[in-house]
């Protein structure tokens, strides 16, 4: 018997290629592993036995060194002559997770060797992202001769040639994209520059950051353990910022997973605990989805110097007072997004003809509108703008789907914007009331044209096709070992056919269900599907499925057991 015929999925799905079986074969037995695991393994790019070596056992020798950047060297001699020469140096950051890890990691380890140091976050409201005129005067009325920029400040050319004129200098370390022009800092340090050979191009902000303090540690003969007691603030940063899990990257937020586990900083300890997350079992998903979202919320709806304040805590009592405060302000961002992201959901309901979402409310709070374009995005899958008023005009974010540009689009509305910027997958802007409508007609003008019918279904990749009996607990193991998972290393999702559901479907909390699965004469497997509520009612006892779905080891009174994660399921043909 099948499932009913009602559609259950409403996603393509795209089996990556199977590899050449020579390939398989000569990877499955020179590493001794699983014929499946290999072929994900040679989809990563690794075919012999060195290389997975080499990639399942991350190395801190492997890191780049840090004067193969460009500036590096002029950056370093700066900071050490500031700190000799008693000036003042202000730290100034992003108000996000990348900005605000990169202002504690840098502050922490520069107060250790001198005490005029202090930190800098522009306010999302007033200020908004970049090197702003109000950090400059700051800089300069409080005699700052030195500014260190993090994640930041890479494209800030008219404000930085104003600071230079003013007596203050800049070291931007930042990891966007450069204009044609660089600022007048006295170092620009970013692999992205076309001048910089620096092999490895997608260090998070924060990693940049890292690999200063890496730098001075080498230049003024202090130990490399000073640099590393910070990777744990480095993999949040990686991790949270979505930045491409390979590389350096992947070394760098391995080992800051392992510090967490082992010793974390004060601040990340007092995360864990009112996050209700276990440090010594910690990952990249509990980052994403607990630890990240708290340090941004306070930049979201109050100012981010209370995350970089709660960051360089120097005693777990100390963290401990100061996350309380970060939790409340997360809690409110979370009561905030859901209330605006249900009042967003019903406007584009009556706009389901249309190929974009643009919605506005005078009242919706700045803060969240990125957050609430994302979960637009996950219910409709479209190009999407939340636009909300500030002052005089509205202001705004934007979300974008695979296979369209966002930013490339909004130059093509530009003449309705006061302002923007951004990349492919989101952007913010600035336009007058009136101009909302126009932006409306434009936008959707401009996705009706640039993005084709079948680029507006929604694809789920598929690493490989599995029987259900190949997935063991040692099968699991030796996929774990593939982590860290992210952008560039993302965790296998895999594909089972003609599955039976052995049990009938039982609905959890209103919307997730729990599925007993049997192929053959395998075990029965339970798989959990978040949000898969509604599918419920197509799914019976006796039913044949196909199943995508990651893998998980469930853990209660000591017993481990697999656990599948539905991604996406249909009925079999």
């Amino acid at each position: 018997m099948k499932a009913a015929e009602a559609s259950l999925s409403e996603k393509r799905w795209l089996t990556k290629p199977i590899p050449e079986p020579e390939h398989i074969s000569l990877l499955t037995n020179s590493l001794n592993l699983n014929p499946f695991l290999a072929q994900i393994l040679i989809q990563k790019g690794i075919f012999n036995f060195d290389q997975a070596k080499h990639f399942f056992n991350p190395d801190l020798e492997d890191l780049l060194h840090p004067f193969l950047m460009k500036d590096m060297e002029i950056a370093i001699k700066v900071i050490a002559e500031s700190i000799e020469n008693k000036e003042k140096i202000l730290v100034y950051g992003d108000y996000d997770v990348d900005g605000t890890t990169s202002v504690a990691c840098m502050f922490s380890f520069l107060r250790e060797l001198t005490d005029k140091i202090e930190f800098y976050i522009p306010d999302r409201f007033t200020e908004g992202y970049g090197i702003s005129a109000q950090g400059v005067d700051f800089a300069h009325k409080n005699g700052f001769k030195l500014v260190i920029a993090l994640d930041c400040g890479i494209r800030s050319v008219e404000i930085i040639t104003l600071a230079k004129e003013l007596g203050v200098n800049f070291i931007v370390c930042d990891h966007h994209i450069p204009g044609e022009t660089l600022p007048p800092a006295l170092a620009n340090l970013n692999p992205k520059r076309k001048d910089c050979s620096y092999p490895f191009k997608e260090l998070s902000g924060c990693g940049i950051g890292f690999k200063l303090i890496q730098a001075c540690c080498i230049y003024m003969g202090l130990p490399e353990s000073k640099a590393f007691q910070y990777l744990d603030l480095v993999a949040v940063s990686i991790a949270s910022d979505l930045v491409q899990m390979n590389g350096e990257n992947r070394i760098l937020t391995y080992f800051g997973i392992e510090k967490i586990r082992h010793k974390p900083c004060f601040a990340i300890e007092a995360l864990c605990k009112i996050a209700s997350v276990n440090h010594k079992t910690i990952d990249v998903s509990h980052i994403v989805f607990a630890i990240g979202p708290r340090i941004n919320a306070a930049g979201r709806l109050s100012h981010a110097k209370e995350s970089v304040n709660l960051l360089i805590a120097q005693s777990i009592e100390d963290a401990d007072i100061k996350v309380t405060s970060i939790d409340f302000n997360n809690q409110s961002r979370r009561d905030l997004d859901q209330n605006i992201t249900e009042e967003a959901l019903s406007i584009i309901e009556k706009m389901r003809e249309y190929a974009s979402s643009v919605v506005f409310k005078s009242d919706w709070h700045k803060g969240v509108v990125g957050i609430v374009a994302s979960r637009c995005i996950e219910k409709y899958y479209k190009p999407t703008i939340v636009l909300t008023q500030s002052g005089d005009k509205a202001v705004g974010s934007a979300r974008s789907v695979l296979g369209f540009d966002l930013y490339e689009a909004l130059c093509e509305c530009s003449e309705v914007l006061t302002q923007f910027g951004g990349h492919t997958f989101a952007a913010g802007m600035t336009l007058p009331l009136e101009n909302v409508d126009k932006l409306r007609e434009k936008f959707e003008e401009v996705v009706q044209k640039r993005l084709p019918y079948e680029m507006r279904i929604p694809t789920l990749d598929i690493d490989v096709e599995v029987p259900l009996h190949a997935l063991t607990e040692k099968f699991y193991q030796v996929m774990m070992r593939m982590s860290p998972f992210g952008p560039g290393n993302m965790q296998p999702v895999f594909l089972a056919r003609n599955v039976k559901l052995f049990r009938q479907p039982l609905i959890l909390k209103e919307k997730h269900i729990k599925l007993w699965l049997k192929q053959g004469e395998s075990l029965v497997y339970e798989a959990i599907g978040f949000n898969f509520a509604d599918k419920c009612e197509t799914l019976n006892e006796g039913d044949l499925i196909d199943i995508c779905f990651t893998l998980g080891l469930n853990e209660f009174r000591g017993l481990k057991t697999l656990q599948l994660f539905v991604k996406d399921l249909k009925s079999s043909c």
